[in-house]
């Protein structure tokens, strides 16, 4: 009796294996001597044709051809994949918030459908931005502006959602400023700074491309080398975006990693350089005394610079992150932030926090893993999207 074959998945599972596990392929019966053929192609798994009821409607009226002899399948399906379409930023930025938009969202519709506005409705307005870490001071504000007129009145969610993103654009609004690169500071040299698990390593790497996007000359240097894994990484993002890593065994002295990396940079007519640094907050002493040892070698060789130094945060870790800029803004002089992983939490309210409390430039906001999910921060869209509103 014939072997029943296992349920094949759907064309787009098999093309980029999107399917929870591979079904078994039954092993084929030995070749007869008539009919082996060493020199024909190993299956790829692709060696037939899929029926157009297997294609998405994208593809239903393209020309497919079969596969030809000695083409492997991965070559051959070049010819008719479609690229999905690209989100723009703001799509992205939304879906990225959307943990952070729907836990505010929720908590308005649940307050404000057919009820008046009263002392008991605007305390838990404020308790639930207070969840979101806007921080006691934003979520005042925001009740104050939602009362304001309407008191023992019927408020419909939109309203609120719009009055919502409305005060936090006005917070936001001051602290959204690109980073300018001076290009007659050659280089011009960036320190990056943050705890490990931030994303720093990473950050590094997509504004590197960018860099390179805008045609500035950039180099990395391995600063972090207490960690192995982060000389490696950054290694790896050096390679992939064409930028030269200057880096040293674990354990090296990175103040003179920092001195060696500037002296090759200028020497090289670098435009950029990026200098990781280590995060360890165990020893906060420890931490803030490297980092010092740092910009005193840096400013031995350049009084002007680090001209920015950057901390990149996690908007996971909520109230924490406070914390972090206070320690690293002793330790190093922090100019800017940059804000990863977004995307990751319900609380990414904690932006507007920093902003009202430390009123420091916020350069980037990350909401994914991709170069292109690291985009400049805009106040207005920051604070629609965090209010679940439309573009």
């Amino acid at each position: 009796m014939a072997e029943t074959k296992p349920d094949k998945p759907g064309f787009l599972s098999r093309l980029f294996g999107r399917h929870e596990a591979q079904p078994e392929v039954p092993v084929a019966p030995e070749a007869s001597p008539e009919t082996e053929h060493p020199s024909d192609p190993p299956v790829t798994g692709f060696d037939e044709l899929p029926s157009v009821e297997d294609l998405p409607p994208e593809l239903a009226g393209a020309d497919l051809q079969p596969i030809a002899p000695g083409e492997t399948g991965e070559a051959a399906l070049r010819e008719f994949v479609v690229e999905p379409e690209r989100l723009s930023w703001w799509q992205r930025l939304r879906q990225g918030m959307r943990l952070t938009s729907s836990s505010l969202s929720d908590s308005v519709t649940s307050l404000f459908t057919k009820r008046k506005l009263d002392a008991g409705t605007l305390e838990e307005l404020e308790d639930a931005l207070v969840q979101a870490d806007l921080g006691v001071d934003t979520a005042l504000r925001i009740t104050q502006a939602v009362a304001k007129g309407r008191y023992d009145k019927e408020i419909a969610p939109d309203e609120v959602r719009a009055i919502l993103a409305s005060e936090v654009e006005k917070t936001l609004a001051p602290v959204a400023k690109p980073l300018v690169i001076d290009r007659t500071q050659k280089p011009f040299v960036i320190l990056m700074v943050g705890v490990n698990g931030a994303g720093k390593t990473t950050t590094i790497g997509k504004l590197s491309q960018k860099f390179r996007d805008s045609g500035l000359k950039v180099m990395l240097a391995a600063g972090d080398t207490f960690r192995a894994a982060a000389i490696e990484q950054l290694k790896i993002w050096g390679e992939r975006v064409g930028a030269p890593v200057l880096a040293r065994e674990q354990g090296a002295d990175a103040a003179g990693l920092a001195y060696d990396a500037l002296q090759e940079a200028r020497a090289s007519g670098t435009d950029v350089l990026m200098i990781d640094t280590a995060g360890r907050l165990q020893n906060k002493a420890g931490l803030m005394a490297e980092l010092e040892k740092i910009i005193r070698v840096i400013k031995k060789f350049d009084d002007t610079a680090p001209h920015a130094t950057l901390l990149v945060l996690d908007a996971t870790v909520g109230q924490n992150a406070l914390s972090q800029v206070e320690i690293f803004q002793k330790a190093a002089g922090v100019s800017g932030l940059i804000m990863t992983k977004l995307d990751g939490t319900a609380r990414g309210g904690i932006l507007v926090a920093l902003a009202a409390k430390f009123g420091l430039p916020v350069h980037f906001i990350g909401v994914g893993e991709g170069v292109a999910d690291l985009e400049p921060f805009e106040a207005g869209d920051f604070a629609r999207a965090i209010a679940g509103l439309e573009e």
